[in-house]
């Protein structure tokens, strides 16, 4: 045996690349056995440039600028390119940084709702065929015929009550309250029929104004808007709480 040192380099290396029409840096392993022109076949399915309007770039491990990469019939190997070095594409076709990420710029699609309606692959047409939701014409007559129901029994309860009544509150989930009727009717902030109520303690939410406009006034967090089903008026005396004692 001679005494000759045999160098073994790893086929393969693992470099950086970056290119001038991404922001985003991405890593890859290649064969220092293909040709450069191998290897920017390669780079178009990761920088998104074609092969042909390629100039590659090599930068050292620290980014510093080593050379041209501009023999197409080169190996890759034979340039001194070492795991972590980095590889610059600069895209000669005139792409501009970040144009295919950047989605502001794309002229979206919008179908005609009359064309959409047509479709027969769409999730409007198979909600028609299995008649769910608001194409279920017997379930929509069914809510709706529930809902006018529940407005006349509001409104049923709402003739009981008159601004300046006693009252019981029980709101389902929460303790029952004592206070007195401020005012009856609708509301800008919610549809259908309201009932302000001031409690006798402050277990309420505001002082009779909601969103800018004053319905009745009172102490803040002593007043609450109630359904009228949940309003009872009656003979109701404000409770002592104890003042009796000393």
């Amino acid at each position: 045996m001679d005494g000759g040192v045999v160098v073994v380099t790893n086929p393969y290396v693992d470099v950086r690349l970056s290119s001038t029409i991404s922001s985003f840096d991405a890593k890859r392993r290649f064969n220092r056995g293909i040709s450069i022109a191998e290897l920017k076949k390669k780079l178009e399915m990761v920088v998104g440039a074609s092969a042909s309007c390629m100039d590659l770039e090599l930068f050292s491990v620290s980014d510093k600028f080593l050379q041209k990469m501009d023999d197409n019939e080169a190996l890759l190997g034979s340039y001194p390119v070492d795991d972590e070095c980095r590889i610059h594409v600069i895209d000669k076709s005139g792409g501009q940084m970040d144009q295919f990420t950047d989605v502001s710029k794309v002229e979206k699609f919008e179908l005609p709702d009359d064309a959409y309606d047509k479709r027969t692959d769409s999730v409007r047409s198979f909600m028609k065929k299995q008649r769910v939701g608001r194409f279920n014409e017997d379930e929509m007559a069914k809510k709706k015929a529930e809902h006018a129901a529940q407005e006349e029994e509001q409104k049923a309860a709402v003739d009981a009550i008159s601004v300046g009544s006693r009252c019981q509150v029980q709101v389902p989930g929460q303790p029952t309250k004592l206070g007195t009727v401020m005012y009856v009717g609708t509301t800008d902030f919610k549809p259908g029929y309201w009932v302000g109520v001031k409690y006798d303690e402050p277990l309420g939410k505001h002082n009779g104004t909601v969103e800018g406009k004053q319905y009745f006034v009172c102490e803040n967090k002593y007043g609450a808007f109630v359904k009228p089903l949940s309003v009872t008026v009656g003979d109701f005396p404000e409770e002592d709480f104890g003042l009796d004692e000393m």
